[in-house]
């Protein structure tokens, strides 16, 4: 194989393994004198547990010990801040940890000899709860004569507020000569991997306690579990089995903190596989968003106003809802250069499932709404929805919302204008034979953030060896960046191969293991082949001079700092989010059957500037697996609850596309612009195909049929009522 490995679509290096069953997923893990856990959930929404009794459990056939509260060291913890109970009820340390605040909270844990042992216990177990007050909606939440959820963090159960402020938007508005004011709402999403939580933990040859489960950020990991154990970082090892599957789901503890408190006092190793429903109770889920939006443009087609209110029902507990909020604020003026702007953003405590990361990571939910009145605006000013997002799209220089410049290189025009030629935007629609199914054009775009943002000094380890005589034979890279399905370790090794400049097929990965390799951050935030890409390349490029020096082997670690970021303003959101944007243009066609109301998708074309493709195919997979999973919250997905408990809490009842639901035909157009930070010229790609397809597709709709949706997903139910059809 060529040595020229960047930009080419070399096969991904653990296909075989998991096309033919060998791969080892975390389900799949075993080791002698291996015990089983089944976890007690509280299974209502907000009480306080008065009084726990375990001692049928104890008794029953095979268990070896019952874990409560009581047991839990620091009885603490949050990817955040630590507002979560390991295990909830009586006789912690920690203040109000005797409260459940949603149905998934976990209250107890039985380790037995055989799964059903542990499962026959936990039924067992015996719970007192004083019920309280429930809340369940955010705009309740946010009355000042709302329970609080959280005393010990304040008299509010806002646990967010953004602010943005710039320019005169009340003067702006004045002047404006076309205004749209529209409310929207954007339902919650469940990640639906296809692998279950689970995991199997065991104490180590050095005696630390190891924690095999798929996850995001291995380190992160490590340190929860360890600030729960109340024990140092060193003693605690987490490795990453064959993961199936994350979108941000994973990047919040589920089985890993009890499975390390179980071997650890158990000295044997514990095994736990959740049920479906269980994962659908106990993970967060996609914030649902409830978006006021006043945006005001003069007759000329310039956007010059926009006044936005988002409320993100946070849930239970913070996870990362602070950052996904401070992403929706960023991105709920869409990407366009609008010179007065206000924005305020609330993420709100409730009781139901947390609101947790998920591809995008608020943008989709802000994004919903800035495409759509776009859209709107454009034809009350009677101009073409690509033309008017041309006018005001970003360009070098343009003041972002927060007040500081756009990162170069700014390609959102170069995005629209390639959607747009893609899918011949002027084409007439395709008219069918039959007057009730009805076919329309829509266009949306959208940008996001790669990599951490608002302050945190973003880095990423990487360490080279290159190994061999006056040849190099071999190299190994160790890098911890977590392969979530996404074919981000065949591109690691892509990327050292070319750095090295030896074939691909003479390069190791050493990876996802906390005893072994340094920090690499998490696989999220479109972040990994940018971040990863600059530790591997610092580390080969350091690795070579030693090589040539002479040095055998020559081994080499870089740690890669990205340009600096701010957090907002207070006030006014002043900053430097982020050092780098990524940006996409989608266009839709769809076909609307008027007598039923379903919706069917024909075809969408997705440009996302990428910088540069690393790997091709692997691009081009990502973008269908994006929009095929947008298209399902946009159209099929549909998660509901009452009084905070989950009505579709199975795969049965919360239905995601089958091959028969997603789109007739999805078409890729991989816009290369280099960025001038990243590896290669390479930025992010993970989560932006899935961000315009909801609006693309809203716009489709209407223009089939002429009514707006501000709320999907897009069910025949919802789709004839807007029609007056019922």
């Amino acid at each position: 194989m060529s040595k020229q490995s960047v930009g080419k679509s070399h096969p991904r290096i653990d296909a075989r393994g998991k096309v033919i069953g060998e791969t080892l997923y975390s389900g799949d893990l075993k080791m002698d004198g291996m015990l089983f856990m089944k976890i007690l959930f509280a299974e209502r929404p907000h009480a306080r547990v008065l009084n726990i009794q375990t001692a049928n459990a104890e008794k029953s056939s095979g268990v070896v010990a019952v874990y409560t509260a009581k047991d839990i060291p620091v009885n603490e913890y949050g990817l955040q801040i630590p507002d979560q109970p390991v295990l909830c009820g009586p006789g912690s340390s920690k203040p109000y940890t005797d409260i459940v605040r949603f149905v998934g909270d976990q209250v107890a844990v039985v380790v037995a000899k055989t799964e059903g042992e542990a499962e026959a216990a936990v039924k067992l177990i015996e719970v007192e709860y004083e019920d309280l007050p429930l809340l369940s909606d955010p705009t309740i939440a946010l009355r000042a004569d709302a329970p609080i959820l959280h005393p010990d963090r304040g008299d509010t159960n806002v646990c967010v507020h953004y602010k943005i402020r710039k320019g005169d938007v009340e003067d702006a508005f004045v002047k404006a000569d076309v205004i749209v004011e529209d409310e929207y709402h954007t339902p919650v999403q469940e990640h639906a991997y296809l692998q279950p939580e689970a995991g199997l933990a065991y104490i180590d040859n050095e005696g630390r306690i190891t924690i095999e489960a798929g996850g995001q950020w291995t380190h992160a990991d490590r340190e929860t579990i360890a600030h729960s154990l109340g024990l140092p970082d060193e003693r605690i090892r987490v490795i990453y089995p064959a993961i199936g599957g994350a979108f941000g789901g994973r990047e919040d503890m589920s089985v890993q903190i009890v499975l390390a408190l179980a071997a650890w006092k158990l000295n044997q190793p514990v095994k736990i596989i959740w049920s479906r429903r269980e994962s659908m109770i106990g993970h967060g889920k996609r914030h649902a968003v409830s978006i006021k939006a006043k945006w005001g443009a003069t007759k000329d087609g310039k956007l010059i106003a926009a006044e936005n209110e988002l409320i993100g029902d946070g849930g239970a507990y913070m996870y990362t809802s602070n950052k996904v909020l401070g992403n929706a604020a960023i991105t709920s003026t869409g990407p366009y250069f609008i010179p007065n702007t206000k924005v305020d953003v609330y993420g709100v405590y409730t009781n139901n499932v947390p609101g947790a990361a998920f591809r995008g990571f608020g943008a989709p939910q802000a994004l919903f709404m800035a495409e759509s009145q776009m859209n709107k605006i454009a034809e009350k000013l009677g101009m073409d929805p690509v033309k008017f997002r041309l006018k005001n799209a970003f360009r070098e220089g343009d003041l972002m919302s927060f007040g500081t410049p756009v990162p170069s290189q700014v390609s959102i025009v170069q995005c629209i204008e390639a959607a747009r030629d893609q899918f011949n935007w002027k084409k007439t629609k395709k008219k069918n034979s039959k007057p009730h199914l009805a076919r329309g054009h829509g266009f949306a775009a959208g940008f996001k953030n790669v990599g951490f943002s608002f302050g945190y000094q973003e880095n990423c380890w990487a360490k080279v060896e290159i190994h061999g005589n006056g040849n190099i034979e071999r190299v190994i890279v160790h890098q911890a960046g977590a392969e979530v399905g996404q074919g981000t370790h065949t591109v690691m090794i892509q990327m050292a191969a070319h750095a090295v400049g030896v074939s691909v097929n003479k390069v190791e990965l050493r990876t996802s293991d906390s005893a072994h390799q340094d920090n690499s951050g998490s696989v999220s935030a479109s972040r990994m082949t940018f971040m990863a890409g600059n530790a591997i390349k610092g580390a080969a490029e350091a690795a070579l001079e030693k090589w040539k020096a002479e040095e055998r082997p020559a081994i080499a670690e870089f740690k890669y700092l990205a340009p600096r970021t701010t957090p907002f303003d207070h006030e006014t959101g002043y900053s430097t989010p982020n050092f780098a944007y990524a940006y996409v243009a989608q266009a839709a066609e769809v076909e609307v059957d008027t007598e039923t109301g379903h919706v069917r998708v024909i075809r969408i074309v997705s440009a996302d500037d990428i910088g540069k493709a690393i790997n091709p195919d692997l691009v081009v997979g990502q973008i269908e697996g994006a929009v095929v999973q947008a298209h399902g919250y946009a159209v099929l997905e549909d998660y509901k609850t009452k009084d905070g408990r989950v009505l579709t809490d199975q795969l049965s009842t919360y239905l995601i596309p089958t091959i028969r639901d997603i789109p007739e035909s999805v078409e890729s157009v991989l816009v290369e612009i280099p960025d001038p930070n990243g590896p290669w010229g390479a930025r992010g790609l993970g989560e932006l195909p899935f961000l315009p397809v909801a609006p693309a597709i809203a716009a489709a709709i209407h223009d089939a049929t002429g009514v707006w949706l501000n709320e999907f997903p897009f069910t025949p139910e919802r789709v004839l009522r807007a029609l007056g059809k019922i």
